[in-house]
């Protein structure tokens, strides 16, 4: 009972740091010129086989962008892109396009 008890209360302990950190709009802008062969410059992709990223949600890009990293979601174009990306890469980048078309 213990052990679930601190395993519990760590996750609410990280959820929370991680909540707490803003993610840098700006540093995913930056990142995000690798994006843009196939998203477009500003997240409106030119070709329907590749989807919009301005405006989506960042919760929603961050899990898509990390499921790529991690192979829980394959893509032959989008994992080799995702692989090298850190937690704050991902969140940098969420940030950048969510911000996009607001």
């Amino acid at each position: 009972m213990k052990s679930t008890v601190k395993v519990v209360i760590g996750g609410i302990l990280l959820a929370s740091s991680h909540a707490g950190m803003a993610a840098d709009a700006a540093a995913g802008k930056t990142r995000a010129a690798s994006c843009a062969g196939c998203h477009g410059a500003a997240g409106i992709s030119a070709n329907p086989m590749w989807p919009n990223l301005a405006g989506q949600k960042d919760g929603y890009l961050i899990k898509q962008m990390k499921a790529f990293r991690d192979g829980t979601r394959s893509d032959p174009m989008m994992s080799p892109m995702a692989k090298p990306l850190s937690d704050a890469d991902i969140d940098n980048l969420a940030a950048y396009f969510s911000g996009l078309g607001k």
